[in-house]
């Protein structure tokens, strides 16, 4: 079976829109595009090189296919450029606008990416396309996640974890933070969250009154 890999870029606040240029994602009137080239640093650089060193397809949304399409084709002297122009390129999408960039795939719903995990190939790497996490995480189908998180506040934009992220416990398996801060971490899912409480002591009247207050006002 394929293993899946969702690769982020993130701000501390967890956006992750259009990290690479001022034009690349305006969507929602977000006006910081190009976060990323000011605090780019050499072992981040390493990271992408060993993220992409071995035979890998990529899974993208359509969003994130058209960015890419219009760009790497015609950066092929970029080594990540000629590796992505080579790879198939694995599209979730409704739409049945073609895909002419080469080696590219249409897939109509989450069950075809389970089905594509299932067949024989190289591994699949999630590149931008925010909308496809909270959908991979609820059908867990997502086996690592590689969150590269900058030291950056952006306030508003598109997240990782966005509207239908299914709750769930992460077990750390690599880290490092770079020259510049950003903190590299690799992570797995690992079950279910357990709940609990530090109080030591029975609830105080006060303590129980104000959990009835609460209850009232969200109810």
């Amino acid at each position: 079976m394929r293993r899946l890999t969702g690769a982020a870029f993130l701000s501390l606040d967890g956006v992750m829109q259009a990290p690479g240029g001022p034009d690349e994602d305006r969507s929602d009137g977000f006006e910081l595009g190009g976060w990323l080239a000011g605090i780019y640093d050499e072992e981040f650089g390493e990271e992408i090189d060993r993220l992409f060193a071995g035979p890998f397809h990529l899974l993208l949304g359509r969003r994130t296919y058209d960015i890419f399409a219009a760009y790497w084709p015609y950066n092929r002297d970029n080594p990540i450029g000629a590796k992505f122009q080579s790879a198939s390129k694995y599209v979730l999408t409704h739409s049945h606008e073609p895909l002419e960039w080469d080696n590219s795939h249409r897939l109509e719903s989450i069950d075809s990416i389970a089905k594509l995990k299932r067949d024989d190939g190289p591994d699949l790497v999630i590149q931008g396309s925010s909308t496809l996490y909270p959908q991979l995480l609820q059908a867990s189908l997502i086996d690592r996640l590689v969150l590269m998180t900058f030291p950056v506040v952006l306030g508003e934009g598109k997240r990782l974890f966005g509207e239908g992220t299914p709750s769930g416990k992460m077990k750390m398996v690599e880290h490092k933070v770079t020259p510049v801060g950003t903190v590299i971490a690799t992570y797995e899912p690992s079950g279910e969250v357990r709940t609990g409480t530090f109080a030591m002591k029975e609830p105080s009247q006060d303590e129980l009154e104000r959990r009835k207050k609460w209850a009232r006002e969200d109810a």
